[in-house]
């Protein structure tokens, strides 16, 4: 079959799932990741023939995604802030508002010519923790999370990004101390309630790790609450604090932070309008 034609009949095999602009989108990964072709050299080349072998890995493809299986996951890869990860059912997908929060982070330490620590909890595929690593080289970045499956995984990207990071394993909820100070500190912690899975797609309730994701709607921000008494008692002298947050509980959170004394506490909205960033100073 003409690739060409097998684009047609890919995004309109996906319109009950996707909508348009993003069934394309997804099409255009799969080109890169099975052929090695980007948009530009199918519309250069557009008389490319799939063989049966090429056929068979796109119907795969396909069908897993006619499942709601996200495409990171059926590729076991996606991008993130220019680098390549690994993802799979133990790490979430990394998200675009995700990125926001590591430009955050570069863009107020990129002047900073002293060595300085950073601890991301609740690390993942490592996504943020290995982007700082890249793009801020005097940081000596620590990342942490309670399972060892998904250490190993972020443990795998940081060795394809060939870039250095010291891995952690516990649980930061029976944590008393971090055990060190640090300058900054970083997480994007589960903060989705349970009372919103009504909202969310089932590409990421069937597929995605729920422990990385929920929280108990009564306690909705525990995690933000430990994480803020841990750096509180952890955070060097003008240390600073980064969270993604729910964006439902903005002004709860960031209360929160004021709260517990940290000054400069700045509530930020992502690219969609919706609260998603939290900074402040210590």
């Amino acid at each position: 079959m003409v690739l060409k034609n097998y684009r047609k009949l890919f995004i309109d095999q996906l319109a009950p799932f996707f909508d348009s602009q993003e069934s394309e989108s997804i099409f255009y990964i799969t080109l890169k990741k099975l052929q090695g072709y980007s948009r530009v050299d199918l519309a250069l080349n557009p008389d490319l023939v799939l063989s049966e072998k090429e056929f068979l890995s796109w119907d795969l493809v396909l069908q897993q995604l006619k499942l709601q299986k996200p495409i990171q996951y059926i590729l076991g890869e996606t991008e993130f802030f220019e680098l390549c990860f690994e993802v799979n059912e133990h790490t979430l997908i990394p998200r675009p508002e995700t990125e926001e929060l590591v430009r955050l982070i570069i863009d107020k330490n990129k002047n900073n010519i002293q060595n300085i620590k950073i601890l991301d909890i609740g690390t993942g595929s490592g996504c943020i923790a290995i982007a700082l690593a890249k793009n801020l080289p005097n940081a000596q970045v620590f990342a942490y999370d309670i399972s060892e499956k998904t250490l190993a995984v972020a443990g795998r990207n940081a060795k394809r990004n060939n870039l250095a990071v010291t891995f952690i394993q516990g649980d930061i909820l029976t944590e008393t101390t971090l055990k060190n100070k640090f300058d900054i500190i970083v997480s994007n912690p589960p903060y989705v309630r349970n009372l919103e899975k009504s909202e969310i797609k089932p590409n990421v309730l069937e597929y995605e790790p729920h422990i990385a994701l929920f929280v108990e709607d009564d306690d909705a921000l525990l995690f933000f609450r430990k994480i803020t008494k841990l750096a509180l008692e952890n955070l060097s002298k003008n240390g600073q604090l980064y969270f993604e947050i729910n964006q439902y509980l903005g002004k709860e959170t960031l209360k929160l932070v004021k709260d517990f004394g940290f000054k400069n506490a700045i509530l930020k909205k992502d690219m969609y309008e919706q609260d998603r960033i939290i900074f402040a100073t210590l």
